[in-house]
């Protein structure tokens, strides 16, 4: 493996300019001895029409990652340093009023949790309507026709109805559905999800993946996928950035990642995961210990507690995050001392079984 200098591989079609890049983005939290370090020189690239997974257990900085992007940050107790370039201005240099109109109107973000996400005691049709209001100036007729139109698209029955009641009247599904018509009410350029189906059943979670897959395919919309799933990475992402201790430990496209995982961390990950093609009773393999369980980066490894194939040199020096020759795929990069040389997955849990799921 050599060094790289960080540079990001080029867009799905092999070329272009990337419509967001993100470059050593980092977040501190507090200050002095007590400062936490939550994002650690994060850095990748989402290009137009292009769908980029930030994969990893909760922890690992990939929330605090996309509401430093947005610039939803409190601005006291914490620092955020780097760039966000978006189509090249940096939105981490924007004053507030300039970033809240960024918001809504070219980037948008779905989050975790719907129903607190929505304003429990104003109806749904105001809520959404006051999006289309703020940002594409349309009157109070025009938006709530068009917020009818949003919410038939992504596939809420009855929409008429829907937008006179209010968020707690709704279904889990229809009120993440309701979040992603509102993300879509300005045709965003660049849409973060950010766990979207946690809480959904996994009928409802095959529903609105589909119809992510759908906006990235016909409108060309950039997605930043965060999830913690990697059944919704096989299906949906196109590049995958894996993280752990706020650092990016392994990145590379879809069907490389499965068909070869490099960093422990991934290959526990994947091990981790139930498949149809089990054997009844079969033990799963979960990563040991927990994300409390790690060392400074300064230090070492912050894996290095929790894994297999540690060595001396895991204890004592940071691995850089470097490309990676000896796996699949071009523009693969990984931060580790000693890769897994072997799939973890047994023959019977083929990686072409799993790229191709459809969650």
């Amino acid at each position: 493996m050599t060094q790289t200098s960080l540079t990001h591989p080029s867009g799905p079609a092999g070329g272009g300019s990337p419509l967001l890049a993100v470059n050593d983005l980092t977040v501190t939290f507090g200050k002095g001895a007590k400062a936490f370090t939550a994002v650690d020189r994060v850095s990748f690239e989402v290009h137009p029409g292009q769908t980029v997974g930030l994969v990893g257990e909760s922890g690992c900085g990939k929330s605090v990652t996309s509401l430093a992007i947005m610039g939803l940050l409190p601005a006291r107790g914490n620092t955020v340093s780097g760039e966000v370039l978006f189509d090249g201005e940096d939105l981490l240099r924007l004053r507030q009023d300039q970033l809240r109109d960024r918001r809504g109107r070219d980037l948008a973000m779905i989050f975790q949790d719907p129903l607190s996400s929505l304003n429990p005691v104003v109806p749904l049709g105001v809520q959404v309507a006051e999006v289309l209001q703020r940002h594409r100036g349309m009157g109070r007729t025009a938006a709530q026709k068009q917020a009818t139109v949003l919410l038939e698209k992504v596939g809420i029955p009855d929409p008429t109805r829907r937008l006179r009641e209010y968020p707690h009247q709704l279904s889990g599904g229809m009120r993440q559905r309701a979040l992603i018509a509102m993300a879509l009410a300005c045709e965003p350029r660049l849409l973060i999800a950010d766990e979207p189906t946690t809480a959904l059943d996994v009928t409802i979670q095959a529903q609105i993946l589909a119809l992510l897959r759908e906006l990235v395919t016909e409108s060309g919309t950039a997605l930043i996928m965060i999830t913690h799933d990697l059944g919704v990475v096989a299906g949906l992402c196109d590049q995958v950035n894996v993280l752990y201790g706020g650092k990016v430990v392994e990145r590379a496209e879809r069907h490389d990642l499965f068909a070869r995982p490099r960093h422990p961390y991934t290959g526990g990950l994947l091990a981790s995961i139930p498949r149809l093609t089990e054997e009844r009773g079969r033990r799963l393999d979960p990563v040991p210990g927990s994300v409390a369980d790690n060392i400074p980066w300064e230090g070492g490894c912050a894996f290095a507690p929790r894994c297999s194939s540690e060595v001396a040199a895991c204890r004592s020096t940071t691995p850089e995050l470097v490309t990676d020759e000896d796996g699949p795929g071009e523009g693969r990069l990984l931060r580790c001392h000693h890769p897994l040389e072997e799939n973890p997955l047994d023959d019977d849990r083929a990686p072409e079984q799993h790229e191709e799921h459809q969650p």
